[in-house]
């Protein structure tokens, strides 16, 4: 199966303004993103997808292919659909769905969130990685478990399942992960998200996966060892420009 890896790129972060453009090791977050995605050769062709000239700007001159969005997507998930429907992309069957603010995304993450969909698991794939204790109770680390069949169950940003009684604790953690929020889709499974009107479970949780899942479609999760988080602070863009000059110290800054 083809497959097109889109990076959604809003420019009107909060956190971190300007996010896109700021500088990772001399160049623009979104720049870095690309690269990695390129250089893991997972996807057929990739492409950042843009709600403002300057990052359409950032990257058409340094011949990184972009395209220039609608500003009034609620999510990047509209995004990403926006560019699948494009009829230059029309022959490509799995769109792969990647963070604008990931420039250490692992291949294995990628991969695995690919699979479950090109291998017929479900119509939709995402990853997972084992979550510390110590994160079960933020709600900022969005949780998931699984069935038998490795598809979610549910997503919470609740600690899940509850544990009831504590001696318990290491059955609770065995059966919970820490969701890694890249996606796989096919292309009817993605027009069908962006299709349906923000569900409930949605709106209360604040996360858009609980969307097609309340609608009966399954989402396949990938178990994989470690994943990377986003940037979406100053402290985690010094960090990230500091761990980049560590694995590539001859990079100009």
């Amino acid at each position: 199966m083809s497959i097109l890896a889109v990076i959604p790129a809003r420019l009107g972060a909060t956190r971190l303004p300007r996010k896109p453009l700021r500088l990772l090791a001399g160049e623009p977050l979104i720049v870095r993103v690309y690269q990695r995605v390129l250089a893991l050769a997972i996807a057929d062709y990739v492409v950042v997808a843009t709600d403002h000239p300057e990052v359409f700007s950032a990257c058409e001159c340094r011949g990184i292919p972009v395209v220039l969005t609608r500003e009034d997507h609620p999510s990047g998930t509209d995004r990403v659909a926006e560019v699948a429907e494009r009829s230059e992309f029309s022959h490509f069957a799995v769109i792969l769905n990647v963070q604008g603010d990931e420039p250490f995304v692992s291949h294995e993450a990628l991969a695995g969130a690919v699979a479950i969909v090109t291998g017929g698991q479900a119509p939709i794939g995402t990853a997972a990685v084992p979550v510390p204790v110590a994160a079960l109770s933020k709600p900022d680390i969005v949780k998931v478990v699984r069935g038998e069949d490795g598809c979610a169950l549910y997503f919470s940003r609740a600690p899940i399942p509850f544990l009831r009684d504590p001696t318990d604790a290491g059955s609770q953690q065995a059966l919970v992960r820490q969701h890694v929020g890249v996606y796989a889709y096919t292309r009817d499974a993605l027009r069908a998200w962006v299709g349906w009107a923000p569900h409930p479970l949605e709106r209360v949780e604040r996360l858009e996966q609980l969307r097609p899942m309340a609608h009966g479609l399954a989402i396949g999760v990938a178990d994989v060892p470690t994943a990377e988080g986003g940037i979406d602070t100053e402290d985690d863009l010094e960090r990230a420009n500091l761990r980049w000059h560590t694995v590539n110290p001859n990079t100009l800054s």
